[in-house]
């Protein structure tokens, strides 16, 4: 066991190591440029592509609502990176690290924009008459039958990396923060946990997507009011933590109080693969949930779909950064949701570690949700539809486990996973960017013409 253990934290220094990094941001970044830089000018474009997505056309084909498959992406990726993960950036990398998770979510856009375009571009209906995609199926029919095993290769990185990462993990995050902050056992939240995964997880994408539809902007709206506060109270600190985020990027200053110091490797490192780990642009997940989506165009999708990082990264982590920041507990030595927890309490004694509790809670319990339908489909991809009912039930007992045992090896072994996804994904990404720019040319072309001809009928109307 100490062998394998040893192993696997030498493959997972591997890859997410430097080249890893440079493969991910070099991917977006040269996705960026190849667009124009389409999706950073398109931001509220986008937003207002997510309002209206709530309604799908009468022409648009697909299970849920774009709108519900956006939640559905959300609910996966604004998780406990979102708490855990920039605390654990900040108090690794220092204050730079959240620079470098910015210029992430940038060119992580452009990412995810591309991987939810080809996903939808080249879904399928299955023999139940449900759409599936995502970069499995993205590499077999956009790339052709002698790269289909890139595509199965995908798949089993995903469909064992969720059982980790998207499951087991998560259900001990949530367990260990209700055990901290109230007290009750680890097996009886295991217990509750199962009750509820298997409520919705049971009904499927319809099932999954009405819960994220709902419970996904609560939980997102309710904890960037909590983080509100904490701004609110250290207002005048504000200023100095975005000057010293900056600067920290370039130079990082040496240990102070609690905070051991760090260099701009590190910064890079940690701000880098914290916010990969938080948004998952690059590891093709988005496009799984977006091609069950009710869409009239990929690129329709596409637009909707790269908002789930600007959301994640740019906002939700931002504001948990600063938080920390202003709070003063970064150089406390504490790292992870302690550190959250303790800007919470900084601002709110008495109150706020029991808010970070229960935000832990959700968004660990959304993840859950968001990536059960994740690794369903990549073990349907595998074997088919056959193993739908198995799967949800093996998912739903799952649970109870993740709440009760040490998870420190599987957290590492799904890590390793996590990143292994993200090289056929990126692979073919590069292969179809000529693909993606052609049909993002030819929407914004259509486009065009339409409102063209709008206005010239309006104003014929007007005469």
């Amino acid at each position: 066991m100490q062998s394998l253990h040893g192993f696997f934290t030498a493959l997972n220094d591997l890859v997410w190591g430097v080249p890893m990094i440079v493969l991910i941001l070099g991917t977006g970044l040269y996705l960026q440029v190849r667009l124009g830089f389409m999706p950073i000018f398109k931001i509220g474009f986008g937003f207002r592509m997510i309002w209206q997505s709530r309604r799908p056309g009468s022409r648009a084909e697909g299970e849920i609502s774009p709108f519900a498959a956006l939640m559905t992406a959300l609910s996966a990726t604004v998780g406990t990176g979102n708490i855990a993960g920039v605390a654990t950036a900040i108090a690794l990398g220092g204050p730079g690290a959240l620079f470098w998770m910015w210029m992430t979510a940038f060119v992580g856009m452009a990412t995810k924009y591309g991987e939810v375009v080809l996903a939808v571009k080249f879904r399928e209906v299955d023999d139940k008459g449900e759409h599936a995609g995502g970069p499995m199926f993205a590499i077999k029919n956009g790339l052709g039958r002698h790269w289909r095993w890139l595509g199965t290769a995908f798949a089993i990185f995903g469909g064992l990396a969720g059982f980790g990462i998207g499951n087991m993990v998560q259900a001990n995050g949530i367990a260990s923060a209700v055990h901290n902050a109230f007290g009750v056992e680890t097996w009886i939240t295991g217990i509750v946990l199962v009750v509820l995964t298997g409520a919705v997880v049971l009904g499927g994408i319809r099932r999954i997507g009405a819960v994220a539809e709902w419970l996904v902007p609560f939980m997102c709206i309710g904890y960037i009011l909590s983080l509100g506060v904490v701004l609110y109270v250290f207002a005048d600190r504000i200023p100095e933590a975005f000057a010293t985020i900056f600067t920290q990027a370039f130079n990082p200053t040496a240990a102070t109080g609690g905070f051991v110091g760090s260099t701009v490797m590190m910064a890079i490192q940690k701000g880098v693969a914290r916010g990969i780990f938080s948004n998952e642009a690059g590891l093709g997940t988005a496009g799984i949930a977006q091609a069950a989506g009710a869409t009239p165009d990929p690129v329709y999708s596409g637009l909707i779909g790269m908002m789930g990082t600007f959301i994640d990264t740019i906002i939700v982590c931002t504001m948990t950064g600063l938080a920390i920041m202003v709070s003063g507990v970064w150089t406390s030595g504490a790292t992870g949701a302690v550190l959250s927890a303790q800007a919470f309490e900084a601002a709110m004694p008495g109150v706020g570690r029991y808010l970070l509790a229960v935000s832990l809670t959700l968004f660990a319990f959304t993840t859950i949700l968001g990536w059960a339908y994740y690794s369903e489909k990549c073990w349907e991809f595998l074997v088919g539809t056959l193993i739908e009912k198995p799967f949800r039930i093996l998912w739903t007992v799952s649970v109870y486990f993740g709440a009760v045992l040490s998870l420190d090896f599987a957290w590492l072994v799904a890590d390793t996973l996590n990143a292994l996804m993200a090289i056929p994904n990126l692979i073919s990404l590069l292969l179809l960017s000529p693909l993606i720019v052609r049909l993002t040319r030819e929407y914004f072309a259509r486009r065009e013409a339409d409102e063209g001809a709008a206005n010239a009928v309006a104003t014929t109307q007007e005469r």
